[in-house]
């Protein structure tokens, strides 16, 4: 029988629920970077610069390829040594975008890419620039199918925040170990942080497909 402690359950809760809005900011803070950068990496592979575009493939290549967590003690950890000093909040984010950006590279390659090439042509004919190709016709059309690898992608920066907790961040996963420490139980600390992140992370995934499914609506790709 589990000896579960209801008074102990109370007097931990605030501070993991403040611990939960710290993972969240991490997470998003991590996914903005990774959205934003993903996109300049998806565009950078596309440009006419071979040089270019094989300088940023095999990056993110290597970013792929690498865990998570060697990759957030590099940049903690070595960084100094190349005279760059993060907090580990600014560190933490870094981390995550640089590493989910990788990924959200090939999602936003993969949109891309189902665009019809005639739209290129008809870009091309009305002597569109490049950037307004992209801006006003190819993205907007290359997101909708891109969206669902998107939502998928801010549901793992969620679950991977913990990984944070092995430089000091303050999120979810190290308020639990610090309680748990400091008061030799584990059971309620590690079972109430499972029980937040099924509290955000499912409600946000059905929100993202809700999401998905209104867009590509009102883009009339689904009837």
């Amino acid at each position: 029988m589990l000896d579960w402690k209801l008074d102990f359950t109370w007097e931990i809760l605030p501070r993991l629920l403040a611990a939960a809005g710290n993972t969240m900011l991490a997470a998003g803070g991590g996914y903005v970077v990774a959205v934003v950068l993903g996109l300049v990496f998806a565009l950078a592979q596309r440009t006419p610069s071979r040089l270019l575009t094989f300088v940023v493939r095999e990056l993110v290549e290597f970013i792929r390829s690498t865990p998570l967590l060697l990759q957030i003690f590099f940049i903690y950890y070595v960084g100094p040594q190349f005279g760059l000093r993060l907090s580990p909040w600014s560190a933490g984010l870094i981390a995550i975008g640089l590493h989910y950006a990788a990924y959200l590279s090939e999602v936003y390659r993969g949109g891309i890419e189902s665009v019809p090439k005639g739209q290129w042509e008809a870009a091309r004919a009305i002597n569109l620039s490049t950037a307004k190709t992209y801006r006003r016709i190819i993205i907007p059309q290359a997101l909708p199918p891109a969206l669902a690898g998107m939502g998928n992608y801010l549901v793992g920066i969620f679950k991977d925040t913990p990984m944070l907790s092995v430089i000091g961040v303050a999120e979810l996963m190290h308020a639990a170990n610090s309680i748990g420490a400091e008061n030799f139980r584990y059971l309620e600390p590690y079972t109430i942080v499972g029980l937040i992140f099924l509290a955000i992370s499912l409600p946000t995934a059905w929100l993202l497909r809700r999401f998905e499914t209104a867009l590509r609506r009102n883009m009339g790709l689904t009837r």
